[in-house]
């Protein structure tokens, strides 16, 4: 089982490489995240882009692009089109997003005749290494979508369990949050919990897979609250996947974790037919390879 995010990086090491795709790849950040996976040895990358720009940036960096295949390609829409073509046609394993907006990238990936695109929905997966927790906390949805209704979260749930098996647990606890752990007809978020934890009751989730909610966070997370509350769990201070109600509430607990406590994370994008990695500029050089590591794992384990 994977308990740490430098866990992932160590076990990717091997002969059998997976291939990165990266679209629009001529720019410093990226590179440096590139440098840092392919010196960890743990992807193949083909870079996409503007060719003299990706020289010479490398070279600025000390990258050494030997035996790197590069593409030249003049526009972040061809940039993304060839990237997403490369993971369509299995020549590549997984797509990154470079020096392009993240609507172009998605848009590739959506595309109906060469893309990416499932009958599942696009979520964000986010996965924290948090000091005071003793394993590896899932979080989803605080990036994509905002205010999902039950249909949406089934997809979003069964999209972050699909992210999870990789890290190899013998079972995954889900714990849906809302604000406490009634079902009440006004709060939604009660009423989507409970109904996801009964049809993971029904096999909805597969097997190996417990779904509680509704559950608010100090319950999710911490067995000795559920004792004081006198609250029964199998859940209970041992949560693997965090389920959020909205992309607020998932947003900001993301950043709670990653600022007030401490926090390192890795996050993909999960429901297309190969992980995206979306990074932002603002991600430390840390978690931008941690989040190559985390696509890496999840495609090496899908192939």
């Amino acid at each position: 089982m994977i308990n740490k995010l430098e866990d992932i990086l160590q076990q990717l090491k091997g002969d059998k490489k997976v291939i990165l795709s990266v679209a629009a790849a001529h720019d410093e950040e990226v590179l440096l995240a590139i440098q840092s996976a392919v010196e960890k040895n743990i992807i193949v990358p083909v870079l996409i882009g503007e060719e003299n720009k990706i020289r010479d940036i490398s070279k600025e960096i000390g990258f050494n692009l030997d035996g790197i295949k590069i593409i030249q390609k003049n526009t972040i829409e061809e940039c993304a089109e060839t990237a997403v073509k490369l993971v369509s046609s299995k020549e590549a394993d997984f797509v990154m997003k470079g020096l392009l907006d993240t609507s172009v990238i998605l848009k590739a990936v959506l595309n109906k005749e060469w893309g990416l695109r499932t009958d599942s929905l696009l979520s964000h997966v986010m996965v924290y290494e948090i000091p005071t927790y003793d394993k590896l906390l899932v979080t989803t949805d605080g990036g994509m979508n905002i205010s999902p209704d039950y249909e949406q979260k089934v997809k979003i749930l069964k999209n972050a369990i699909e992210a999870t098996k990789p890290l190899g647990l013998e079972e995954i606890k889900v714990a849906c949050l809302a604000a406490k752990e009634k079902v009440n007809p006004k709060m939604q978020a009660t009423v989507d919990a409970r109904a996801l934890e009964e049809a993971c009751e029904k096999g909805a989730f597969g097997e190996g897979v417990i779904v509680e909610g509704p559950l608010a966070f100090d319950l999710a997370v911490s067995k000795e609250a559920a004792r004081i509350k006198g609250f029964e769990s199998k859940v209970a201070g041992e949560t693997d996947i965090m389920l959020m109600p909205t992309i607020e509430v998932g947003n900001g607990i993301g950043k709670a974790l990653t600022y007030f406590a401490g926090g390192k994370s890795a996050g993909i994008i999960m429901g297309a037919k190969a992980p995206i990695v979306l990074v932002s500029r603002a991600d430390s050089h840390e978690s931008k390879l941690y989040s190559i590591a985390y696509g890496a794992l999840i495609a090496g384990h899908n192939k």
